[in-house]
C-alpha cells in the first residue's frame, strides 16, 4: 500500500476548519458531523446503516490497533459519509485480524482525516450541536461560502438503506459454527425454547447482529423492507415482529408509522422495538420524537431507573419525548420503563395491555455492554406465553 499523505480540510457549517491528512486524493464529500465516544468498534461503526449521511469523529484517539477481519460487519456495505480520527495505527495485532484499518480504508476508498485535534471538534460539537460539514483535498479550489449543506433532518435516509426484497434465514445457519464463530456465541440458546418461531425483521436499516441473535435463539427469521404493507407483513403469518434500528429523522417514516398504527391496534402481534424501531413505535402509539442536541453514540451509557441500570450501546440522534407521557390517553396505554441517566431522555418503554415493548439502546451491540442482552430472550418468553397462555 501507498505511503503517500495528502492535505485534506474538514469544513463545518459555521466555519469552523480543521486541517489533516489522508492517504489517497479524496473527492468532496458532505454529511452530518457527529462523534461516538467507544474505545473500539470501529469496523462496526462504518458498516452500520444508522451512520448513513452522518460524518463520525472516533473520541479515542488510536484507531486501527485490532485491525478488521471478515465477521464484524454489520451490513454489506460502508454507510459513513467519512471517518474523522487522531490517528490511524499502520500496524494491528490481534488473533482475529485479517488486514489493517489503513490498508481497508485505501482499498475501499473511505473518506477520511486524521491528524487533527478530535477533541478540540468533540468539545465543538458538543457545545453548538452537531452540524453539516465537508471534507475536501485541501489542494481543490472550492468555494467554501457557495457549499449547499443539505440537512439530514430533511431526508428519507430508512427509504435509502431498507432491503429492496423479502428474504427469509433459517436458524440451520448457526449449526455451521465456522460462519458464527463470535465471542459471544452461547451454543444453549439455540436450545431456548421447544418451538421454532418465525420473527418478522423489519429493515428500517437492520444490523447483522439483530438477526445473529434471533437465529441463535432457535428463530427462523424472515427480513422485510420498511415500505412494506400491513396486509404483506400479515401474509407471513409471524410469531413476532423486531423493528430494527435505522438512520435519519423518524418522523420522516410516515408511510411505516401507519403501517405500525396498524399492527398495534389490530394484530395483537408481539412487537419489539430497537433504536429507530422504536422511535416508530411510540410515533404510532402518540408520542412525539425530538432531535437531540449532539445525539448519544458509544458504548457505556447507563440506562435504567429506581436504582437499577445497565450499561448500554448507544447510536442515535432523535429521542422520544418525555412530555408525550403526559397526556393521559398515552398514559393510560405506553408507559415508560428507563431512562438514560445521563440526560434523563426515554431509553425504554412498553404497553401496559399489548405485547409491545421498545429500547433506544442496542441490546445486540458488537462489540460492546451486553448487560441488555436478556431482551431477545424475554421477547421469545413473551411470544411463547402469548401461544402457549
Amino acid at each position: 500500500m501507498s505511503n503517500s499523505l495528502y492535505p485534506v480540510v474538514l469544513y463545518l457549517e459555521d466555519g469552523t476548519l480543521y486541517r489533516g491528512l489522508s492517504f489517497f486524493k479524496i473527492l468532496p464529500s458532505f454529511g452530518e458531523v457527529v462523534f461516538n465516544t467507544g474505545m473500539t468498534g470501529y469496523q462496526e461503526i462504518i458498516s452500520d446503516p444508522s451512520y448513513s449521511g452522518q460524518m463520525v469523529v472516533l473520541t479515542y484517539p488510536e484507531i486501527g490497533n485490532t485491525g478488521l477481519n471478515q465477521q464484524d460487519n454489520e451490513s454489506n456495505f460502508i454507510h459513513i459519509k467519512a471517518l474523522i480520527v487522531k490517528n490511524i495505527s499502520s500496524i494491528s495485532s490481534s488473533w482475529r485480524s485479517q488486514f489493517s484499518f489503513k490498508d481497508y480504508i485505501i482499498q475501499k476508498q473511505i473518506p477520511h482525516i486524521f491528524g487533527i485535534d478530535t477533541r478540540s471538534l468533540t468539545k465543538h460539537l458538543r457545545s453548538f450541536g452537531v452540524t453539516n460539514g465537508a471534507l475536501f483535498d485541501a489542494n481543490n479550489k472550492i468555494d467554501i461560502n457557495r457549499l449547499n449543506l443539505q440537512f439530514i433532518n430533511d431526508i428519507d435516509l430508512v427509504r435509502k438503506v431498507t432491503s429492496r426484497t423479502f428474504y427469509s434465514i433459517n436458524s440451520d445457519i448457526c449449526k455451521d459454527f465456522e460462519k458464527f464463530n463470535f465471542v459471544d456465541f452461547k451454543l444453549r440458546h439455540i436450545n431456548l425454547v421447544s418451538k421454532k418461531y418465525r420473527i418478522l425483521v423489519v429493515d428500517l436499516g437492520v444490523k447483522f447482529n439483530i438477526v445473529r441473535k434471533l437465529l441463535f435463539l432457535g428463530c427462523s427469521v424472515c427480513i422485510v423492507p420498511a415500505t412494506c404493507s400491513y396486509q404483506s407483513i400479515l401474509q407471513y403469518n409471524p410469531d413476532g415482529i423486531v423493528l430494527s434500528n435505522g438512520p435519519g429523522n423518524p418522523r420522516l417514516v410516515t408511510y411505516f408509522v401507519d403501517t405500525v398504527k396498524k399492527l398495534i391496534k389490530f394484530s395483537k402481534i408481539p412487537i419489539f422495538g430497537i433504536c429507530m424501531g422504536h422511535q416508530i413505535l411510540n410515533i404510532a402509539c402518540g408520542v412525539n420524537t425530538f432531535k437531540l442536541k449532539f445525539g448519544h453514540r458509544g458504548l457505556n451509557h447507563p440506562s435504567g431507573l429506581n436504582k437499577y441500570a445497565e450499561i448500554t450501546s448507544q447510536n442515535h440522534g432523535f429521542a422520544v419525548n418525555n412530555h408525550g407521557f403526559a397526556n393521559q390517553d398515552s398514559l393510560t396505554r405506553f408507559l415508560v420503563k428507563y431512562l438514560n441517566l445521563n440526560d434523563f431522555t426515554v431509553s425504554s418503554t412498553f404497553h401496559k395491555k399489548l405485547p409491545v415493548f421498545s429500547v433506544q439502546y442496542h441490546p445486540e451491540a458488537s462489540p460492546g455492554p451486553h448487560d441488555s442482552e436478556y431482551l431477545f430472550e424475554v421477547f421469545i418468553k413473551l411470544i411463547d406465553f402469548i401461544y402457549n397462555k
